[in-house]
């Protein structure tokens, strides 16, 4: 397994090594002695899975506030997506800026996105599912979110139409509006 750094020292692309024969192939996609080898150490107490039917699904830009943030370690089982995730860290020298990267059902990659990030994905094709580890339990009162197309964070999504969108992800508040959290 390996981490491979990003534009943002914080964030970064996992790649568990996979091993296959003529049946397919086998990965760990998480060791808790393995990521801590690497300097990752997370204390996971939640999994998510969601699918999407259509091509060009967009979810996000999604966070919980403290003292429910969490960290995700995301992976895209089935399908492709592009992942992004964003600063969101006041003070920070890379405050709004962001990390992309395809992960794929046949890269196996993984993105971990810390704390103070912003969190958000689109399929690249039909029938996606993602899954993704938490650090903390999903909390309404701590659910929040920032609109996708924010022109602060002015995020180049890989669109082939217009956005398949939530009503809570199309009416999500501008940057401009919030006081972050972190």
């Amino acid at each position: 397994m390996q981490a491979q750094e990003t534009n943002i020292p914080d964030v970064k692309l996992i790649q568990p090594k996979r091993f296959g024969d003529d049946r397919g192939w086998f990965l760990e996609s998480w060791n808790k002695a393995m990521f801590e080898e690497l300097g990752l150490d997370f204390d996971w107490t939640q999994d998510n899975h969601s699918f999407s039917a259509q091509k060009d699904t967009l979810r996000g830009l999604h966070y919980q506030t403290p003292p429910n943030a969490q960290d995700k370690l995301v992976r895209c089982t089935r399908g492709s997506i592009w992942d992004v995730a964003v600063d969101f860290r006041k003070g920070s020298p890379t405050y709004l800026q962001h990390v992309s990267a395809e992960l794929n059902a046949a890269n196996g990659h993984q993105l971990l996105v810390p704390k103070g990030f912003l969190h958000g994905f689109l399929t690249l094709e039909k029938n996606c599912e993602v899954q993704y580890k938490c650090s903390a339990l999903y909390s309404p009162e701590c659910d929040a979110g920032i609109r996708w197309d924010d022109p602060q964070i002015a995020i180049n999504w890989p669109l082939s139409g217009d956005p398949v969108l939530s009503i809570k992800d199309a009416e999500a508040p501008h940057v401009a509006g919030v006081t972050t959290p972190f």
